[in-house]
């Protein structure tokens, strides 16, 4: 069993430049909902980032650091639906940007995928982005639990292809039932060289 990566809360702000320097560090992106703080809260085995049930509620750059190496994991605001301001939704955009293209240590955007539902537009373009900027990008099937046992296979087949990757490129995850938390552990550990 995949021991659970070590993490402390070391900032939240709007600001690329307000972060604290990292040597290396995996922002966590994805739609509103798509359960990045409960998949933040289960690789650390404790309860870290807010958890709600009304989407959008991470409406800045979260920052933890993991394992006193100073190497950090950023829960990045919910793009799409978030019950907020439309006003506010805009702002974040930019700030997702240039967080993006301007922070020199990020090694890897994980982008999470609804695996009940399938990527959404906003989810193909957001990848689109990603790769047509060339930021070093993971994929992340969440909620796992919540697809029927005998879908499970199809909706493997589904997500990969819409997202035009292999389906062994496709992380499955389910926060609920701890289902693929130690490898994607291992997987941050060995991105971060822990």
């Amino acid at each position: 069993m995949s021991r659970a990566l070590q993490m402390q809360f070391v900032a939240a702000t709007t600001a690329v430049d307000q972060l604290p320097e990292s040597p290396a560090e995996i922002a966590f992106l994805g739609r509103s909902n798509v359960g990045k703080s409960s998949l933040l809260n289960a690789i650390a085995g404790q309860r870290l980032a807010q958890v709600s049930a009304t989407p959008g509620r991470t409406q800045v750059l979260t920052c933890f650091q993991v394992e006193r190496s100073g190497s950090t994991l950023v829960d990045c605001p919910g793009y799409g639906y978030a019950q907020v301001a439309k006003s506010q939704r805009k702002g974040w955009l930019p700030m997702l940007e240039n967080y993006l293209l301007d922070r020199e240590n990020l090694v890897k955007a994980l982008l999470l995928l609804d695996g009940e539902i399938g990527p959404t537009e906003s989810d193909l373009h957001m990848l689109e982005w990603l790769r047509t900027h060339d930021v070093a990008t993971a994929l992340v099937a969440t909620k796992r639990d919540k697809i029927k046992p005998s879908q499970r296979e199809r909706r493997r087949i589904d997500v990969a292809k819409a997202c035009a990757v292999d389906i062994g490129d496709v992380a499955w995850v389910s926060a609920s039932e701890d289902f693929g938390i130690g490898a994607l552990r291992e997987q941050i550990r060995d991105w971060l060289s822990l």
